[in-house]
């Protein structure tokens, strides 16, 4: 099992990252919030992953050994597979999930898009008593950057989960006027999760994803 990476990024992409081991270029795939703190040239160390398929091995990164441990029982359950997996994540940060698992929230299952009502009852019932909250919050936001910074790294990781260009910054924009301290916060992750679950608040957004069109 490969439990860690630590490497030069080499490449980020829209969904995965290239980690230069001495040489040697290991992909690996993960959440927006992950990739945006990879920077081309830095040093960086990532949790992992394996998963083995007969005609495939991938590798699922992670910022920490919490996300890993939440998408590898998220894996236990019946029809959720590592995408699915990995976009619970896009959305909600591990503690949240573990909360929503325990208190039974299986509407906060249902902001992830790909995942109804019947998969969200199947993820509450199997994770009863697999996952248990800490307590001790989300996690400390980064530093506070300008919106030129921060709002083309968030359009670039809805992108990545399907949506255009334009939608994404309406999206964002709207999301941002109803947590204007988010906004000046700047925190990438914390505001693609926001604007993620504002999309997931009216079921009539979801048909913006440039996936769900024809």
């Amino acid at each position: 099992m490969i439990s860690f990476l630590r490497g030069t990024v080499a490449h980020v992409g829209l969904s995965t990252a290239v980690i230069d081991l001495n040489g040697a270029g290991m992909a690996v795939f993960a959440t927006p919030q992950t990739l945006s703190r990879l920077h081309v040239g830095e040093e960086a160390k990532l949790f992992t992953s394996l998963i083995v398929r007969e005609d495939s091995l991938t590798l699922f990164a992670f910022a920490d050994d919490d996300e890993r441990e939440v998408f590898e029982v998220l894996l236990s359950v019946s029809g959720v597979g590592p995408r699915l997996a990995l976009a619970v994540l896009a959305v909600h940060d591990p503690e949240t999930i573990r909360v929503a698992a325990h208190s039974g929230d299986g509407k906060a299952f249902t902001k992830v898009p790909g995942i109804g009502p019947k998969v969200a009852g199947r993820i509450v019932l199997e994770l009863s008593g697999k996952l248990v909250p800490h307590g001790t919050g989300p996690a400390p936001v980064q530093a506070a950057v300008a919106q030129a910074d921060w709002k083309p790294q968030v359009v670039a990781a809805m992108t990545s989960l399907g949506w255009s260009e334009k939608d994404a910054g309406g999206s964002i924009d709207k999301a941002m006027a109803d947590s204007p301290d988010l906004a000046q916060a700047g925190d990438v992750a914390q505001i693609l999760r926001a604007t993620l679950r504002w999309l997931g608040q009216d079921g009539a957004r979801a048909g913006n994803r440039v996936g769900s069109r024809g």
